[in-house]
């Protein structure tokens, strides 16, 4: 699932380690096994092993197969699978081999199963540099430049100053100096004032677009109170499509200053100066371009040929994101990491719990002491992305070989969309929905997972061993929502649905951050199906060991069914939802 980049560095990794995991053993044919009594939080044995050897696959859907394919392909070999990067290519070749065993049909182009996006890669040059009065400022420390992100940082991409002149605009929200005063000058800006009237680090939805279109840089204060993932966000590369003929992004740069660093350009303390005052002159350059990738992005894409000569070439689609977030800037110990998300973030709730107490500090070392019993210290650089969306990939294959296999083909046709470049802004899907290759109108439905892997109660909100979450599958089509609820009520053990997520103007906005989202702009009828956020999400614990494979399983069967149930009916689901302008902004 993607993140707002602008958290998605920077942030202490999480994980629980609770709930054990009996040995891999194939999905009930019948009655469901009752469910498995929860965890408790003080269990923190790791239950699998950080290495296993893959087995040959069956038939069936079943965990030990699951276990087999996401030990590959969330290895450390696979290099945390980035779109662009050497690792998301090893991991497509290994998904397009999987098809290709299976006997499926290349979905592709030119007859392949893949389908190459055009990626480029955004990122900063080399030779940042600002000096305040002939004092050199050091990058990234007393002041950070912001990339061009559209409406996030509405900034332009290259800033150069020689002996540029320096004026205090005010504070963010309160009365700020014209654009006639700002013309050609470095603006120093306070960041607003937040609900406990203390200085608000998270200013930038308040910085006014467009607001000085004529200075040549904006540098808000507040460094010193900034999510430290905002601080490197230009240290790091962001992936985009190419869009041939576009211009870079025009206007005033912008960057983070810390107060000192404010005030040294200023040449006084900002403490009660009046907006207008003119500080001292600046010199200093930094540039954001774009260049194309290290290695192709590429979507998987298979076919399943239906049997009913007069369905076929009509398509359910069944999908998830085969990239994840690569490998970090620095090395981390991994188990200490474990330890202090256990106490810390519990369910992974917040993005910035503070600092600990004598007491918590205390649970992390006793932890940290009982991992060292079991195992040796490990730096951990990689982002595996075994859940996300490592588990939602091996699930598709499951579901694919298990269709495969089978003697009786649905009577629609089922592609199979492994898309690539999720974490960098779901342009994989966006590129597939916008060229697709089969006909657009033929695809009845898409149900997509992301984050299949974790559902235990101890780590994520109401979970479960039959924990579900779905987002989407009445926005387009009631029809479709109904007919998974109505096969879920006639399972031995129904799927336990949460469908909190779902709800409009839903603060974590889930509706609009995985691949569904961009088959729905089209008006095609979706459901998004996850096991929500945990521990591990985004982390880089995020890894094989720690997965439910029994509960990534039932949900494979549950997937696979609804599938089933789509591609057999005389007609595709009716959608009677509100359709948007494709190009529109998502809404949740």
């Amino acid at each position: 699932m993607t993140v707002y980049r602008i958290l998605a560095r920077g942030l202490p990794a999480v994980a629980v380690l609770a709930g054990a995991c009996a040995p891999p053993a194939p999905v009930q044919e019948g009655p469901s096994p009752a469910p498995a009594p929860a965890a408790g939080p003080a269990q923190h044995d790791v239950q699998l092993p950080l290495k296993y050897q893959a087995r040959p696959t069956v038939a069936e859907i079943t965990p030990g197969d699951l276990m087999s394919r996401l030990y590959v392909l969330a290895d450390d070999s696979m290099m945390g699978r980035q779109a662009g990067h050497r690792g998301n290519v090893m991991g497509t070749d290994y998904i397009a081999a999987e098809f290709r065993r299976m006997g499926l049909e290349p979905g592709g182009e030119n007859g392949t199963f893949f389908q190459t996006i055009p990626l480029v890669v955004k990122g900063i040059a080399p030779g940042v540099s600002l000096s305040a009065n002939g004092q050199a400022l050091t990058p990234w420390t007393d002041f950070s430049p912001l990339p061009p992100l559209g409406n996030t940082f509405p900034f332009g991409a290259e800033f150069r100053a020689q002996n540029t002149p320096v004026v205090f605009g005010g504070q963010l929200g309160a009365e700020l100096i014209t654009d006639a005063q700002a013309a050609g000058k470095v603006v120093v800006l306070l960041p607003p004032t937040g609900e406990n009237g203390q200085p608000n680090g998270r200013w930038w939805p308040g910085y006014p677009r467009a607001r000085f279109p004529r200075a040549a840089a904006v540098a808000v204060a507040a460094s010193d109170i900034t999510v430290p993932a905002v601080l490197t966000l230009g240290q790091g590369e962001s992936a985009e499509l190419e869009q041939p003929g576009a211009q870079a992004p025009t206007g005033p740069a912008g960057m983070t200053v810390t107060r000192a660093a404010a005030e040294r350009m200023m040449g006084a303390p900002l403490a009660g100066m009046r907006p207008g005052t003119q500080g001292r002159a600046v010199t200093g350059s930094f540039r954001f371009g774009s260049r194309r990738p290290d290695a192709p992005a590429r979507n998987v894409v298979a076919i399943l040929r239906g049997s009913d000569p007069s369905l076929r070439a009509q398509f359910v689609g069944i999908s998830a994101h085969n990239d994840h977030e690569g490998i970090a800037e620095q090395a981390m110990d991994h188990d200490s990491l474990v330890a202090y998300n256990t106490v810390m973030r519990p369910q992974g709730a917040n993005d910035r719990p503070g600092a600990p107490s004598a007491a918590q500090r205390a649970r992390i070392q006793g932890i940290l002491d009982s991992l060292r019993a079991l195992r040796p210290a490990r730096r951990d650089s990689i982002y595996n992305g075994a859940d996300d969306d490592g588990s939602g990939t091996v699930v598709l294959l499951e579901i694919a070989e298990r269709m495969a296999s089978s003697p009786a083909r649905p009577r629609r046709s089922v592609i199979f969309l492994s898309h690539t470049a999720e974490e960098a802004g779901l342009l994989g899907s966006q590129w597939f929905s916008d060229h697709p290759t089969v006909p657009r109108d033929s695809i009845v439905t898409v149900l997509n997972m992301d984050m299949v892997g974790h559902g235990r109660a101890t780590e994520v909100a109401r979970g479960g061993p039959y924990s579900l979450q779905m987002i989407g599958s009445r926005r387009l089509s009631t029809e479709l929502g109904d007919l998974i609820d109505g096969l879920n009520a006639r399972r031995a053990t129904p799927m336990q649905i949460d469908y909190t997520w779902d709800a409009p103007g839903h603060p974590a906005n889930r509706y609009c951050r995985s691949d569904h989202f961009m088959y729905a702009r089209h008006g095609i009828p979706i459901t998004y199906l996850s096991l929500g956020y945990h521990p591990h999400y985004h982390m880089l614990t995020d890894e094989a060991q720690y997965i439910d494979y029994e509960h990534s399983a039932r949900v494979a069967g549950f997937v696979h069914d609804i599938a089933l149930e789509v591609a057999n009916r005389d007609r595709r689901p009716t959608v009677n939802g509100p359709r948007q302008d494709p190009n529109a902004p998502c809404r949740q």
